[in-house]
């Protein structure tokens, strides 16, 4: 049996609110989307790398970059509501429409989280091939815990435990493991992503994967831009 193919999403509308530009801005000498479309060159792995987008200036940058704009995205589906599931579902049925072609592993990674690592993207296929689940998502270990402190006010006003432990918790490290879904990767079974049930990345037959803190590094705001060139600049993580 031949190797599956792969189609490798890039979701990037234009309009973003929390940073103009953002997908496009230069980060470290290039547009920010290119980060990851040049890491989706390097992992070497993809049969397609497609950029959705609604903007055509988002769109000329990704071509320019090496990724394809096979359609443009349509108005719908790039406005602030719009489900990231059903932008995927979108760009996997038409790209399949045009070529005759199906794609039993979908990956789609995030623009705005440009500092994953090569190996965090071949980790994430590894396991999905091995493993066959319905998706692979990314994570990180979070800072606070829901049974240990994180609380939340009841009717009366009154702050207890966000979740209940069914054991007795008396420090963070004894606390059941939970993990933040920081964004950066997906891999998605083909059936399971165009299945009209499925509403979220999490199935009942999912699994994560660990990546550290700077690798997961998301960009939302225009603090966060200038906290990751704070970063470049000293070092401490490399593009």
């Amino acid at each position: 049996m031949g190797k599956e193919k792969v189609l490798l999403t890039l979701a990037a509308r234009g309009g973003s609110k929390g940073v103009k530009n953002k997908n496009i801005r230069d980060l470290n000498g290039i547009p920010l989307i290119a980060h990851t479309i040049r890491q989706a060159i390097r992992w070497g792995k993809a049969d397609r790398i497609i950029c959705s987008t609604d903007s055509d200036a988002i769109a000329s940058v990704a071509k320019n970059y090496g990724a394809e704009v096979p359609f443009a995205r349509p108005a719908k589906l790039a406005t602030d509501t719009a489900s990231k599931l059903d932008v995927l579902r979108h760009a996997l049925k038409t790209v399949e429409a045009q070529s005759a072609e199906q794609y039993p592993i979908v990956i789609d990674l995030d623009v705005t989280a440009p500092v994953r690592k090569i190996s965090d993207i071949e980790r994430a296929y590894q396991l999905f091939i091995s493993k066959r689940p319905k998706s692979v998502f990314s994570v990180t270990p979070c800072r606070k815990n829901p049974y240990f402190n994180m609380v939340k006010v009841n009717a009366k006003g009154y702050a207890g435990l966000l979740k209940k432990p069914y054991f007795a918790v008396k420090s963070r490290q004894q606390a059941p493991k939970i993990y933040d879904m920081n964004a950066s990767i997906y891999v998605y079974d083909r059936k399971y992503l165009l299945s009209k049930n499925t509403k979220s990345a999490i199935s009942s037959k999912s699994l994560i994967l660990m990546m550290d803190e700077f690798s997961a590094f998301d960009i939302d705001s225009e603090a966060d831009f200038q906290f990751i060139e704070f970063l470049l600049s000293k070092g401490a993580i490399k593009l």
